[in-house]
């Protein structure tokens, strides 16, 4: 595990070289240049996915506390908020420079996880939860906890090897999945094979892929699984594993499923910078 200090400086440093290289464009704001630089909202907002802090105002608190010398200039949380805000797609274009240096694996890994934004018993009347491109919030099911839930899906693409993420989208909660991996996260080169979660299973989708050089395979169930031989099993489970895994990093040990966002801009926020410290985890650039 690294020093603070020396966490704080690694990932400054890597996020001041993307922007003075222009490898990541900052959208132009109106008003006079603030005495806190992007780079160093970016990293502060990067460092409190990498700690786990969920509550930004607390998290924003302690580094004025704890860390002062390092930020002299950091606002108060409701600026920093907006500025984060501001810079969401920054945070996007940095994890896809850091992806574009690593070889893609051979083999991809897709698949869709829930994003709850509100219980479904507490949705009344009109609801705010909308976003770009008609995105808006709707009921689906969850199979993985066998629930019902309100908001959106976390859709992926990622290496089996190395689990870097490498395309992503955020789609509406109830859709067709094997539309969503068509259409956002198998649109570049066709890798050599996709292992895939039960809910894209459909010979037409299974055979358009092979057509453009990709094997398709579905993860298979927990009841398929005991219907295998014991020597094909395992290997199966790892392979069932790897998914599991993927999704755990980024649900459970990076803290999305408490996300706390309020809009879909602050769920993109959210998301873009817990996704960047997942690729710098996974490459990794720090150690935490």
């Amino acid at each position: 595990m690294m020093a603070m200090v020396d966490l704080f400086v690694e990932v400054y440093v890597l996020i001041d070289d993307a922007l003075q290289a222009g490898q990541v464009r900052i959208p132009p704001r109106p008003g006079p240049t603030p005495a806190c630089t992007d780079a160093e909202v970016l990293t502060v907002a990067v460092m409190r996915h990498l700690l786990g802090r969920r509550s930004e105002r607390r998290w924003v608190a302690e580094v004025q506390r704890n860390w002062g010398a390092l930020f002299p200039h950091l606002p108060g949380q409701s600026e920093f908020n907006r500025r984060v805000r501001w810079l969401w797609g920054a945070l996007e274009h940095l994890r896809q420079a850091v992806v574009a240096a690593v070889p893609p694996d051979p083999w991809q890994q897709v698949d869709t996880t829930a994003v709850p934004v509100k219980h479904p018993s507490r949705v009344r009347g009109r609801d705010w939860w909308v976003g770009p491109n008609g995105l808006q919030a709707r009921f689906g099911w969850d199979a993985a906890h066998r629930e019902w839930f309100y908001g959106f899906r976390l859709a992926r693409r990622t290496d089996l090897g190395r689990r870097l993420v490498r395309s992503w989208s955020l789609v509406p909660a109830a859709v067709d999945e094997r539309d969503v991996a068509d259409d956002h996260l198998l649109t570049t080169t066709p890798p050599a094979g996709v292992l895939l979660d039960r809910g894209f299973a459909g010979r037409a989708f299974a055979a358009a892929h092979a057509a453009r050089g990709t094997r398709v395979q579905l993860a298979h169930s927990r009841r398929d699984r005991l219907t295998l031989p014991a020597v094909v099993r395992e290997a199966v489970r790892r392979l069932r594993n790897r998914i599991e895994t993927s999704i755990g990093e980024i649900t459970v040990r990076l803290d999305l499923d408490h996300h706390g966002a309020k809009t879909v801009w602050g769920l993109l926020t959210r998301l873009t910078g817990i996704l960047f410290a997942h690729t710098l985890l996974r490459l990794a650039y720090v150690q935490v």
